[in-house]
């Protein structure tokens, strides 16, 4: 049986349907399998970009944490020679069990180093370098990271790290309280009228004095609401906090310094009352008020710096 050429024209234009229709077929599940793929790399991606900024955030609050385990470690009778490095043990031992957490929770392998402790420009902010690399699925990052950690907060270490805990020093309120300690202190190194700090006080947890500039300690009421809340204030003569650690009352970086308050009625001439005068400079001043027990004992140098 014959098929004449318009059977022929219906079965040529039928197969090339059919085959249009397959290629038609196969784009369609190509195309798909490639939106599919893609999808799956952008989100291995993000979980990827995630993980690495969870982790590079969360440094600062870690580098926190070093510094207090320091400064738990010299209010437990423990001496630190070299804060720097004491420091970076603290954050290398956290870091190492983050390493792990991390790799239970989300399968990434991760290395980090702490590379340096450092002073910053500003005495309230200590600088953490990190070297971080993260590994998952293929994906590599390696990067430095530096975050800024704040001090504000923490418990200034040097009264107990400079006297030690068997000096009778005590802390409560909120604050250190000298008892006999300073006054004993001031007679080991003959010390003028060590008397007038027995009973002396200071603020236990740092806090950044809002008074700004100092001068101002001057106006009604400023130096009265600066000694209730035991702010510290900056300076190039005090030290810095990874000095404190140490038990050095001076360094050479830019620090801050805090009133050492004294309870007497004794109107004799004593250690101006600044921190890294009584543990480091040793030179005197008067009471700003001759007739109260509470007032500050300042040299004229710091007296004009605080508008007194």
């Amino acid at each position: 049986m014959k098929i004449d050429s318009k059977g022929n024209m219906i079965v040529g234009t039928t197969a090339i349907l059919i085959v249009a229709l397959l290629f038609i077929c196969i784009f369609v599940v190509s195309s798909i399998n490639m939106i599919e793929n893609k999808n799956t790399d952008f989100k291995a991606n993000d979980n990827f970009k995630y993980i690495i900024d969870d982790y590079s955030a969360n440094l600062e609050v870690h580098g926190r944490s070093a510094i207090d385990k320091a400064t738990s470690k010299v209010y437990n009778g423990l001496p630190i020679l070299n804060s720097r490095n004491q420091i970076k043990n603290n954050l290398n031992d956290i870091l190492d069990e983050k390493n792990e957490e991390y790799n239970k929770k989300y399968g990434v392998k991760i290395t980090s180093q702490t590379l340096s402790v450092e002073n910053t420009e500003s005495p309230w902010k200590i600088l953490f370098k990190v070297r971080l690399n993260v590994e998952k699925d293929g994906e590599n990052f390696s990067k430095i990271i530096e975050k800024n950690t704040s001090i504000e907060g923490l418990r200034d270490p040097l009264p107990i790290a400079k006297l030690t805990v068997l000096s009778g020093i005590l802390t409560y309120d909120n604050q250190i309280h000298y008892k006999t300690a300073l006054s004993a202190y001031m007679v080991l190194h003959n010390l003028k009228s060590p008397e007038s700090y027995i009973e002396a006080t200071a603020p236990l947890i740092i806090r950044k004095c809002p008074y700004d500039p100092y001068i101002h300690h001057g106006d009604e009421r400023v130096l009265d609401d600066c000694l209730k809340n035991g702010y510290f204030h900056e300076s190039a003569d005090g030290s810095c906090y990874l000095c404190r650690l140490e038990g050095k009352g001076k360094c050479p970086h830019y620090g801050f310094e805090v009133f050492i308050q004294t309870h007497t009625p004794l109107k004799n001439e004593s250690l101006s009352c600044s921190d890294h005068v009584v543990f480091a400079d040793h030179y005197n001043g008067e009471k700003i008020d001759s007739d109260d027990m509470n007032s500050l004992i300042l040299d004229s140098s710091h007296r004009k710096k605080y508008g007194l």
